[in-house]
């Protein structure tokens, strides 16, 4: 239970998200599971989905989109001191980071801010026959994942304002 006097996290990635964005950007709706974190301090709901779509090197490949009411300066501060590589963006007209980080292989993440917090995407890919996805693949299909999602928040917080 969030004790905190932050804003109340307005989309949940497992409600709101529809089945047809998710199967769009090449993720398996029926995958879903569950992954909200429990916090006193901020609320964080989260869900993640396995990947449909085949790509040459890649064996399988997941995402997990969470919603959180922590505020842009703290995501800042949370990808300073995770030491990870990012590329400032735009997703939608929000700001946006694309993180890597060379200590988590395979694994990309973005984070668009929101009305209510940070809505933040993490993909992972799993290399064919233990051989490692190239550092150059990692991030491939994520910004466009993130922008279908983004445009149905862009709605969402339309409706709910």
């Amino acid at each position: 239970m969030d004790e905190s006097d932050r804003p109340l996290v307005a989309f949940d990635p497992c409600l709101d998200i529809p089945d047809d964005v998710l199967a769009a950007a090449g993720y398996d709706p029926n995958s879903e599971d569950n992954t909200d974190f429990a916090a006193t301090h901020y609320t964080m709901l989260g869900c993640s989905y396995d990947g449909v779509l085949k790509f040459p090197g890649v064996a399988a490949y997941a995402l997990t989109v969470r919603s959180a009411n922590f505020d842009w300066a703290i995501e800042l501060q949370k990808t300073a001191d995770n030491g990870d590589d990012v590329i400032p963006s735009e997703i939608a007209g929000r700001r946006a980071l694309l993180k890597t980080n060379l200590s988590l292989p395979e694994r990309c993440g973005m984070s668009v801010e929101t009305s209510y917090g940070v809505l933040i995407f993490a993909q992972v890919l799993f290399g064919k026959g233990g051989t490692r996805v190239p550092e150059a693949q990692w991030c491939t299909g994520l910004e466009d994942t993130a922008e279908r999602i983004v445009a149905v928040l862009d709605d969402f917080e339309s409706r709910t304002r």
